[in-house]
């Protein structure tokens, strides 16, 4: 398999995602693994200041003063604030390679498979402000693939679907590379902003970003055959009165929402089987397809694409790490002609 390298192999890899940011070490295995959020303070008339990074800022969620700001550098997959990247990825950097030798380690960065040459240049600059020394960039399917143990280098078509925060990718595999391959930018975040954006369309309730996300992990296991059908509390403020308040809503009740999200995913596979060749169409109706990354975990997906699609579907063991293992064994065993 080839991979985008030059020169001397990295020493870590950055699994630098829209929900969370790890990092590799190629001895240690995932030595970061912390929420994609950084907190700044001023900017409106002068550079921000950093005030803090990672874990300790998901509290910090629709919780600041007017003054400060909480950033998600990426989103829908791509590099939005480079500021914020490159403190995000200088305290994490910080926090993970303190101990080790090197001062300035050789990086390896996973990006989408369609990234653009802007974006893709965004990064390097966010890299190195961050006084990181990229070399090379690796495709997030195809890491995932690797850290999922798909024999990608045999002359056998493989379809994986990488469901990530930011973006969702369909790629098919074959002889250590990608065949095919579509994107759509948008994947769990969005699910949990239509989900929000229901519950005051319907029920005048406005909640934050953490309270949609646990609303939407606990939907998605409520829409499987056995799952359960209690229903959840949902807290918030309401629209009517401005008083926090908590209602009680049916799994049920927001099935369209998960529907409509789960149809674009499945819209986006048969899109991409119109323009698979025919011998990897067969190896995919044998093989059937995988789930990988963090909204593969969402079991109500994996239903509606065996519907849409008459395959069998497959979740990744520990499908949202699957990226990370990936890179973890391709600086391990980087390239010959790396």
């Amino acid at each position: 398999m080839t991979f985008n390298l030059s020169g001397a192999p990295a020493e870590i890899a950055i699994d630098f995602g829209t929900a969370n940011i790890r990092i590799i070490h190629r001895d240690g295995g995932v030595i970061f693994d912390e929420p994609s959020l950084c907190c700044l303070l001023g900017g409106l008339h002068d550079q921000p200041r950093f005030v803090a990074a990672g874990a300790s800022v998901r509290a910090m969620m629709d919780r600041t003063p007017a003054e400060m700001r909480v950033r998600r550098p990426l989103k829908r997959g791509v590099l939005q604030d480079i500021g914020a990247a490159t403190h995000l990825l200088r305290y994490a950097a910080s926090h993970a390679i303190r101990r080790r030798s090197f001062r300035t380690p050789r990086v390896m960065i996973g990006l989408p498979a369609d990234v653009t040459k802007a974006e893709r240049n965004a990064m390097l600059t966010a890299a190195r402000d961050a006084a990181l020394n990229p070399i090379g960039f690796v495709s997030e399917p195809l890491a995932a693939a690797v850290g999922a143990n798909i024999e990608i280098d045999a002359p056998r078509g493989t379809m994986i679907v990488e469901c990530g925060a930011g973006t969702t990718e369909v790629a098919v595999l074959s002889l250590g590379g990608i065949c095919v391959t579509r994107s759509l930018r948008g994947g769990g975040a969005e699910l949990e902003a239509a989900i929000g954006e229901d519950l005051h369309a319907r029920y005048k309730l406005l909640v934050g970003r953490g309270s949609a996300e646990q609303l939407k992990h606990a939907l998605g296991e409520a829409f499987i055959p056995g799952g359960s059908a209690d229903a959840i509390e949902v807290k918030g403020r309401s629209l009517v009165t401005g008083l926090p308040t908590a209602i009680r809503i049916a799994p049920i009740e927001l099935g369209e929402v998960i529907e409509r999200h789960a149809q674009h995913i499945v819209d986006l596979i048969l899109e991409l089987l119109a323009d698979t060749p025919p011998e990897l169409s067969k190896d995919i109706h044998g093989q059937g397809i995988l789930l990988t990354g963090g909204g593969a975990a969402t079991l109500a997906l994996r239903q509606k694409i065996e519907e849409g699609t008459g395959l069998r579907v497959t979740i990744a063991e520990e499908p949202a790490l699957c990226v990370a293992r990936g890179l973890f064994k391709i600086l391990q065993n980087p390239s010959p002609s790396s």
